[in-house]
């Protein structure tokens, strides 16, 4: 869990490993928000006008920093949010695969769409960098969905502020780090730790061309509130309720290990985590017994030991919460 000292002005990660403290850090300031994104936008232009073949190698660059210290990435991830240690070092193997694909696939996606002849027009769609792109980041997966806004709004010649997750803000950092190892120019790449007033603060600021959010419902419905009348862009990626549905002539083993890994990894704290299933009559009774095999083999415990299969998760609330839903179920008949 992660908590707002209004005293110290600071972020406060409790691990969920330990229930100990495992990073502070200061929030930013008033004046270093201003400076960053004044910084942004006056770095933005020349930016626009490297070559993207600089950009990508640039980007290349920062990736293979991260890759080269995934040990030490995978090691924070398991402290920070919980994950056990085993899969974490897998979030960065899928940064890399996300990030290099976006990379070769940007001469096309970036390239300029020439449209049919007109007479006495010359018709065609340009892509143009929007400037500042403000990236508000989860805790869950600290580093794949900041990966997925960040690559193509640097490779589209955009500035980036990162806002981390509380939770996670070495991530934020760690970015930074590969970033500037990788030598993109000052203030093309910035990070701030921000509480949830002065992110909106930075929302509605008038510096920020366009937000790209990963989190609850209730984030992005907040978001939308303070970007209103700014005239910006917002794309916002929100959590899900996510059935699977199991037909009758289904490999049964398939069906069950793809649902189950579907709905307890990250101990069920993803965007798209199975959330219901839906089985044919004709197959319940062997789905549940499979499933229920399957499940018995995970493995609960630190997830700092390398045995574990399944971690805790982020915090007390959130176990109290799912303790409530399971409670809530058997009251009402389930099983």
């Amino acid at each position: 869990m992660s908590d707002t000292n209004s005293v110290n002005a600071e972020v406060t990660v409790i691990s969920p490993i330990n229930n100990d403290i495992y990073i502070t850090r200061p929030f930013a300031s008033p004046t270093h928000i201003t400076a960053s994104l004044k910084k942004a936008k006056q770095a933005q232009k020349q930016w626009q006008a490297t070559p993207l073949a600089d950009r990508k190698i640039l980007c290349s660059k920062a990736i293979d920093w991260l890759v080269s210290n995934k040990h030490q990435l995978a090691e924070e991830i398991t402290w920070m949010m919980g994950r056990p240690i085993q899969y974490s070092q897998g979030e960065i193997a899928g940064l890399e695969e996300r990030a290099r694909h976006m990379i070769a696939i940007s001469d096309d996606a970036l390239a300029t769409i020439e449209l049919s002849e007109k007479p006495h027009f010359t018709r065609y769609i340009k892509r143009v960098p929007l400037g500042t792109v403000f990236v508000i980041a989860p805790w869950n997966y600290p580093y794949l969905t900041a990966i997925n806004s960040i690559i193509p709004a640097l490779l589209s010649g955009n500035c980036v502020v990162l806002k981390h997750s509380v939770q996670t803000p070495l991530c934020a950092e760690r970015l930074f780090q590969a970033f500037t190892e990788a030598g993109l120019p000052e203030g093309v790449f910035q990070y701030l730790h921000l509480t949830h007033q002065d992110t909106d603060h930075v929302i509605s600021s008038g510096c920020i061309n366009h937000v790209a959010f990963t989190g609850s419902v209730k984030g992005g419905k907040a978001i939308e509130e303070f970007a209103a009348g700014q005239l910006i862009s917002v794309g916002l990626e929100l959590g899900g309720k996510d059935p699977a549905y199991v037909r009758s002539d289904a490999n049964l083993q398939d069906a069950v290990d793809t649902i189950i890994d579907g709905a307890f990894f990250n101990s069920g704290q993803s965007c798209c985590s199975i959330e219901r299933v839906y089985v044919h009559s004709s197959i319940y009774d062997a789905f549940i017994e499979k499933t229920v095999l399957l499940i018995n083999q995970y493995q609960l415990g630190r997830p700092d030991n390398l045995n574990t299969t399944l971690g805790p998760l982020v915090n007390g609330k959130a176990a109290d919460f799912v303790r409530e839903q399971i409670q809530e179920a058997i009251q009402q008949g389930a099983k």
